[in-house]
């Protein structure tokens, strides 16, 4: 059933029923992604989940979002709501028709956005019944008109402490305040799960959740919104960032407005800015930023940074070692690729003698291909990223060759994890220190070119297969890695603070 909601349609059914939700997701083109629940009251959630005090009253709060929630073992929710993932996405109703909705059918209730996986939410009715008429057997409408498209806000509680994953309904456009004053400016945001953020004054106007900007739905959505929020809050924007990938639609829109200043933004050092504006942390700090991949300030592609960093500028002082990507995007997409290339970058043509179940997976003419991609270094850029060293090490412990959604390797490699191991991997920090060569700022005219720290995994890789190779579980086997990347993550902080003086880094 399509349901009306308050920032538009959700798309439910039973969420103890597998056949319902198994459908919902061939409809909906969702093969592995989580979808939300509704719970009508805090009792009934708590007979599903784990519910601590701080996220029971998270759930009650007036913004109402999805909170994340470990799933009890004997939960009758179905394991197709949330496959291969300990944790459920609950919340309670919201709007009175959901109330009555779930009052009366005492269900729990699959509520996911109404829309085709990665384009906007439906918002009008006439809109739901062209674009869901294909999921949908019933439609539960009502003549309350939605202003604008609002995802419901996704958090999880990470010690007694909220953080947001996702946000969008009754956060979105509360806005942040800045600890400094901020001329009327527009940044764009990035490619994938991308919001914008217009400044004025000392408050920072976050959009919600857009979504991945890889769609004309999209970037029409972003376009609307944006035209929203300028009419909103009296904001004609006098320069405009953007992320310094020249590819991203969000890039390409920036690039198309008239007689307004550009600048672009490396993508890491926007994470690393955005952490201590929101923390109202100022000078220098050390920011790790970890993620799938972000276009590097020296043409290369970044993804395991750590930076030495302010608002204004940063030194990318450290970073995990490059490895190619055969077959570039295929390899974000299928993490196998990762895996092989790892193999193959440590262990030659060796790799094959290796005795593990991976090795004995792979198909020869891919690999063929493969190998060929790597050896001629053809369409097998280089990168730095921590998520394909995730992908990488979820596809050799067998949790995930392909994915369905962004990070799906990464958070199954999470969900096996042995919470009860101590141990971790060896690993190696190389190099003495970094410099900065020229001003270090950021623009694509002036590339950041520096000597800094390297971060080499290649023992992590090899003490997986060894461990892999006697029988060792996979479960140990991801606690162990997951161990090590706390490890040089601290063990690197350590060395680059022990670098600071009275006046600051070098």
């Amino acid at each position: 059933m399509a349901i009306k909601g308050l920032g538009g349609f959700h798309l439910a059914c039973d969420a103890e029923n597998d056949q319902a939700v198994t459908e919902l997701r061939k409809r909906k083109r969702r093969p592995g992604k989580p979808l939300a629940i509704m719970i009508h009251d805090i009792d009934e959630i708590k007979r599903h989940c784990f519910v601590s005090p701080e996220e029971e009253r998270v759930l009650k709060s007036p913004q109402r979002p999805v909170v994340l929630l470990l799933k009890k073992p004997e939960s009758m929710i179905s394991s197709e709501v949330t496959p291969n993932n300990r944790y459920l996405g609950v919340m309670l109703p919201y709007t009175p028709l959901h109330y009555i909705l779930l009052r009366e059918s005492k269900m729990a209730l699959v509520m996911t956005s109404g829309n085709m996986s990665e384009e906007p939410i439906a918002m009008e009715n006439e809109e739901a019944l062209q674009r869901l008429g294909h999921i949908a057997d019933y439609f539960l409408m009502h003549n309350r008109e939605i202003y604008s498209r609002y995802d419901d806000s996704v958090v999880r509680l990470i010690g007694k402490e909220m953080a947001q994953i996702r946000r969008a309904r009754s956060f979105a456009p509360f806005p942040i305040r800045l600890p400094f004053e901020a001329q009327e400016i527009l940044a764009v945001g990035p490619e994938l799960k991308n919001t914008f953020c217009l400044t004025k004054g000392i408050y920072a106007f976050v959009s919600q959740h857009i979504g991945d900007m890889e769609n004309l739905e999209t970037l029409e959505h972003f376009e609307t919104t944006l035209g929203l929020y300028k009419k909103l809050f009296r904001i004609e924007p006098k320069i405009v960032a953007h992320d310094l990938h020249p590819e991203y639609l969000s890039t390409k829109f920036a690039k198309s407005l008239d007689n307004i200043p550009l600048i672009g933004i490396q993508h890491h050092h926007a994470h690393i800015a955005s952490c201590t504006a929101e923390n109202d942390v100022e000078g220098r700090v050390i920011g790790l930023s970890y993620d799938g991949t972000g276009y590097g300030s020296d043409d290369t592609i970044w993804g395991g940074e750590i930076l030495i960093a302010d608002w204004m500028d940063f030194r990318r002082a450290a970073h995990l070692r490059y490895f190619p990507m055969p077959g570039g995007e295929a390899a974000i997409k299928r993490p196998y690729r990762m895996a092989f290339s790892y193999l193959y970058s440590l262990f030659g043509g060796d790799h094959e003698r290796l005795k593990i179940d991976f090795v004995r997976s792979l198909k020869e003419d891919e690999v063929n291909i493969m190998r060929n991609q790597l050896d001629k270094n053809l369409n097998s850029p280089i990168t730095s990223s921590c998520g394909r060293l995730f992908d990488a090490v979820s596809a050799l412990l067998g949790v995930r060759d392909v994915i369905d959604y962004e990070g799906q390797a990464a958070v199954e490699l999470e969900m096996i994890a042995d919470e009860g191991v101590e141990e971790s991997y060896p690993f190696k920090i190389q190099g003495t220190g970094f410099r900065v060569q020229g001003t270090g700022r950021l623009s694509p005219e002036v590339p950041n070119a520096q000597s800094c720290l390297v971060i080499n995994t290649e023992p992590i890789i090899r003490e997986v297969v060894e461990d892999l190779e006697k029988g060792t579980s996979p479960s140990v086997i991801s606690a162990k890695f997951h161990n090590s990347v706390v490890d040089f993550s601290a063990e690197i902080c350590e060395r680059l603070g022990g670098k600071r003086d009275s006046t600051g880094w070098p």
